[in-house]
């Protein structure tokens, strides 16, 4: 009879694990200009499970890439990041994210220009909040520039919505467009200029 019972425990508690793994995912929205390079740039990091493109900070429901893109929603073309905070935390996930922006761009990112294209780090609480300016703080610092210099807002999170299915993982599926797109745009070498060795790592803050 016990051996039974604890059969059963066994079973159950295999067949609740996927959703009690789930469940233990944190999530994460940034807004770095075009969203294909975002998702791309933040996907494949140790502990994310998957980044999803879309929309945020506006008021619209639903928004449309044609509607964002007009500048009316108030929109930014911005990603959702699931991960694992045993594998990766928002501190180490927030420092890949300012070393694949220009933070010190408020008009737009690289060759995309427009609200819609503005640096966001949307805070989902208190904890992400505080995380988030202490992470401006440590940027600022490696870039030798003030706090006030940083053009990324930082501003609570408003529902995300998932972009059209043709924008999803578009750096994989339109390898080529993709690549011509990122080089013309001139995103890798601006953030070469701003970041230097570090542009687009995780490497430690740099004072």
């Amino acid at each position: 009879m016990k051996r039974t019972l604890l059969l059963l425990f066994i079973c159950l508690m295999l067949l609740s694990w996927p959703q009690r793994a789930m469940a233990e995912l944190q999530t994460a929205v940034f807004a770095g200009g075009c969203f294909w390079c975002m998702e791309h740039d933040l996907e494949h990091l140790p502990g994310v499970r998957d980044a999803v493109s879309g929309y945020s900070g506006g008021q619209l429901e639903r928004p449309t890439y044609r509607q964002v893109s007009s500048e009316t929603t108030g929109h930014q073309e911005a990603v959702q990041v699931r991960f694992d905070p045993d594998q990766i935390s928002y501190a180490e996930l927030l420092r890949s994210y300012w070393r694949n922006v220009d933070p010190l761009d408020g008009g737009g990112q690289f060759c995309d220009r427009g609200d819609s294209y503005r640096p966001v780090i949307f805070t989902a609480d208190d904890a992400q909040a505080q995380a988030a300016e202490a992470s401006a703080a440590a940027a600022a610092r490696e870039l030798g520039q003030p706090r006030s210099a940083l053009k990324v807002e930082l501003r609570q999170a408003t529902r995300f919505w998932p972009a059209e299915g043709y924008h999803q993982n578009y750096a994989e599926n339109n390898a080529v467009k993709y690549n011509f797109y990122r080089f013309s745009c001139g995103r890798d070498r601006r953030l070469d200029s701003v970041w230097g060795d570090n542009a687009r790592s995780g490497n430690a803050w740099g004072k």
